[in-house]
């Protein structure tokens, strides 16, 4: 889940300041700013050691630098599917449920839904769904824009204010959905049929955007943008603040013909030289008042029930947002993007062919 990399370099500074080099480190590997840099220094405060963070923007990315060698990290933050060709492949460890004291805050909800129930690689950290923002100060009354993946083929007047994600699952996943066919469906014509789509779609859009979406829509660059719950969330939480006024107008919704949804979770790989930290790393993650602290930061839902019913205290506003919480019933239109396995290479070809059409 993608944030500014500026935050991250002054997160960054934080980090760094006041580790002595002799202390024992926590290497993570996760998403751009993804974690309150201050329950970063909690941390090290409570364990005497030094975290030590490094940011990947794609599961793809991520897993090339594993698969290269990278070895040196105690806790990696893969999505659910990239959990499970991690697995699959030997490179994780089983989650030892005994050293770790906060599971029985995890939702059960969350559990009832996941591609592992029972946690055995990886343990949730953040959830995020998605769809669609738009300026709807911009487009409003006859102008707003149908709850429909339709929207970026029937709307010429949106031609060059739009974005889709430069994600491959997350934009063919939108053009299956919108077809009636599963996210991960293995089927050639189905996923033909949304290659042909999204090329057509790719006319219609500024570019292929997966990093500043979020600030393009609420600066007006763009007008309609496909996005990650969290980050559309973040600027709606920015303007209900007065930090950003003019974000009011940001608005989100989940198409009616189904969106992705997505868990990233905490897994330790096999070659992790401090497993100890890991662990103590993970069940800290979990304490009530450090993930509902995290979700203010990130503006993600981590699926810890008594976190939750903090935030009902401490940031209502939070909970109320529907971009961030949105109700069961919409929920049920979710699908969780799975692992591929072999079949990966059916859509990457799909998509090559994507990026090499012309506009």
């Amino acid at each position: 889940m993608r944030k500014s990399v500026l935050v991250l370099s002054a997160a960054a500074a934080l980090l760094v300041a006041g580790c002595g080099s002799s202390k024992p480190e926590l290497h993570l590997f996760t998403w751009t700013d993804y974690i309150d840099p201050e329950l970063v220094e909690r941390f090290e405060k409570e364990n005497g050691c030094r975290v030590v963070i490094d940011v990947f923007d794609s599961n793809e990315s991520m897993l090339a630098k594993i698969d290269a060698g990278a070895s040196g990290y105690d806790v990696l933050f893969p999505s659910s599917y990239m959990v499970a060709k991690l697995a699959r492949d030997g490179k994780l460890d089983e989650i030892d449920h005994s050293r770790l004291s906060t599971l029985g805050n995890i939702d059960p909800d969350y559990r009832a839904s996941s591609l592992d129930p029972s946690m055995k690689f990886g343990i949730p950290y953040m959830v995020t769904y998605t769809g669609i923002a738009y300026r709807d100060d911009k487009l409003a009354g006859d102008a707003a824009p149908a709850h429909s993946w339709s929207v970026f083929s029937d709307r010429p007047d949106l031609m060059g204010r739009m974005t889709l994600l430069a994600d491959m699952r997350e934009t063919l996943g939108a053009a299956l959905l919108f077809h009636g066919h599963s996210l991960n469906t293995t089927n050639e014509a189905e996923l033909a049929e949304a290659r042909d789509t999204v090329i057509a779609w790719k006319r219609n859009i500024a570019k292929f955007e997966s990093e500043q979406f979020k600030t393009g829509v609420a600066g007006g660059e763009f007008l309609l943008v496909h996005g990650y719950s969290g980050d559309i969330g973040q600027v709606q939480l920015d303007a209900e603040g007065g930090i950003a006024p003019d974000r009011n107008h940001v608005a989100f919704f989940l198409p009616e013909e189904g969106f992705s949804l997505s868990c990233d979770e905490m897994v330790i790989p096999k070659t992790a030289p401090n497993k100890d930290l890991a662990y103590k790393f993970i069940d800290f993650i979990h304490q009530p008042d450090v993930a509902a602290q995290n979700m203010q930061y990130t503006v993600y839902w981590c699926p810890n029930a008594p976190a939750k019913e903090i935030l009902r205290e401490e940031a209502p506003e939070m909970v109320a947002n529907p971009t961030i919480f949105p109700d069961p019933e919409t929920l049920r239109r979710g699908e969780v993007i799975d692992d591929l396995g072999e079949n990966l290479a059916l859509y990457t070809k799909v998509w090559d062919e994507i990026l090499a059409a012309g506009k």
